[in-house]
């Protein structure tokens, strides 16, 4: 059963008049009170001056008139195709199509062996990205977790690596300076053939964080982003204010401030390369004020996450959103109700590339191999809610019903042979459906027992690496690959 790129959009938090207004609040935020910047960020902010925005250097502010943002933002594709190494991952991101993957940087994982949390490592990395490429509900690959055991000069490249190595999924994450990026543009253009043949079909994006909430502008995320759009690789635009810290309390202020922050991002973007192919990334969360810490599976969050969809809909651009996210420490009942909340919402929603959907603990800052299998089964029901009710003459089955007759069985028909496959969701294995009698014989396994046996079994199978020998020689000649 394909369950990817689904259309939705059957959830809509907000009515077209409540899009409009928190567009127009927006527009009077870039308007009136403007965004403010970093040293640094001179030759970006030299760009908007000549380009119509208003430019405080003293208090270091740029307003932006709403005819400069009309004029760029209209300037930005409505469809990015993000590709994978393989074309049957290829994800067609426009309008109300829903994609689910991966996502975050967690620093710790709960080790498949002991069960006890510890740092992540390179191998940790490719491990998650090897299994993440076996489950098929979840259609990209964001980098999920770092490797707390490699040198910076050697962080980018690896990390690109492992995943591109492990996954023939589409790749998306960080960079941390412009050099790394300029490395994994490189390889990456090895493994395609040449430059324009990554730009044609980018099997990589990168997470560009050009925002600091409230309204401030990141230098070296900036620049990553602008010669990311030099070089025509997809990014995605993130913005992450937390409600009642970073961004106003209220859902409604939070997303105003947001929506600011991407207009400005998208302007910057289309001035330094009209067209360039990029996500509208507002990634809107709670604090918890009680420990001052970010509270990642909240219902709200799947809420607000919706609503972006519609707000990036409404200024026709597609959206990199979030949920899947859980504050559980362990894969237990909290995680599954606060992931399965905030997915739905999500997917109902229509956004188009939600990631941390699979494998977050602890809000963002774990992982565990079991979740990632748990996940997939989450992802796959809520695609499955996308993919709704056929209603034509052979579903509706009325000769069939006139065959068997009042007081018949179904149990043996050849239309219930047909369907029985494919008719209803049937997971990937792991949740439990057997008797009692059954399910004692087998173990008394509860979900993240036989998720944990699924991810063994899985990873325990051979190791294809997706690029080519030949190609992969010659990248270990170029570049300190650490696998």
């Amino acid at each position: 059963m394909n369950l990817m790129g689904l259309q939705d959009g059957q959830y809509r938090p907000l009515s077209p008049e409540q899009i409009e207004t928190v567009h127009e609040a927006s527009l009077k935020i870039l308007e009136k009170t403007g965004i403010t910047y970093e040293q640094g960020l001179e030759d970006t902010v030299q760009l908007l001056e000549d380009n119509g925005a208003a430019i405080d250097r003293d208090k270091k502010n740029i307003k932006f008139s709403k005819d400069m943002i009309a004029e760029q933002v209209a300037r930005a594709p409505e469809k990015v195709v993000l590709c994978g190494q393989n074309p049957k991952n290829d994800l067609h991101l426009t309008e109300n199509r829903v994609h689910l993957g991966t996502g975050g940087a967690a620093i710790k994982i709960l080790d498949p062996k002991t069960g006890k949390v510890r740092s992540t490592t390179l191998k940790d990395l490719y491990d998650v990205s090897r299994l993440v490429d076996q489950l098929d509900n979840i259609h990209f690959l964001v980098r999920p977790c770092i490797a707390t055991d490699i040198d910076k000069a050697d962080y980018d490249i690896n990390m690109f690596y492992a995943c591109l190595a492990a996954s023939s999924k589409h790749v998306m994450a960080g960079v941390n300076d412009e050099q790394g990026l300029h490395n994994v543009i490189e390889m990456a253009s090895m493994i395609a053939g040449g430059p324009d043949k990554l730009a044609e079909k980018p099997f990589i994006s990168v997470i560009t964080s050009f925002a600091i909430s409230p309204l401030k502008l990141c230098t070296q995320s900036t620049h990553i982003m602008q010669e990311a759009n030099r070089n025509r690789i997809p990014v995605a635009l993130s913005s992450a204010p937390m409600a009642g810290s970073t961004s106003p309390l209220t859902m409604a202020g939070t997303l105003a401030q947001l929506h600011a922050e991407q207009l400005a991002g998208i302007t910057i973007c289309q001035l330094t390369r009209p067209g360039a192919p990029l996500l509208y990334g507002g990634i809107p969360g709670m604090a918890n004020l009680k420990t001052m810490g970010y509270s990642g599976g909240a219902v709200e969050c799947g809420m607000m996450n919706a609503s972006i969809h519609q707000l990036s809909n409404h200024i026709k651009v597609p959206n990199y959103n979030s949920a899947g996210l859980s504050d559980s420490k362990v894969p237990d009942a909290q995680a599954g109700y606060e992931k399965a909340f905030t997915v739905l919402l999500a997917s109902m929603g229509g956004a188009n590339y939600i990631h941390h959907s699979a494998g977050m603990l602890e809000s963002m800052l774990t992982i565990a191999h079991e979740q990632f299998v748990i996940d997939d089964e989450i992802i796959g029901n809520a695609c499955k809610v996308l993919k709704g009710i056929d209603i034509d003459a052979e579903h509706l089955a009325l000769e069939v019903i006139d065959s068997v007759g009042p007081g018949g069985n179904f149990m043996t028909s050849p239309h219930t042979m047909a369907h029985m496959r494919k008719e209803y969701y049937n997971g990937n294995g792991v949740t439990d459906r057997k008797s009692r009698e059954k399910w004692e014989q087998d173990g008394s396994l509860d979900i993240r027992q036989r998720a944990l046996a699924m991810a063994k079994k899985l990873l325990a199978g051979p190791k294809p690496s997706h690029i080519p020998e030949e190609i992969d020689k010659e990248i270990k000649e170029k570049f300190n690959i650490l696998l």
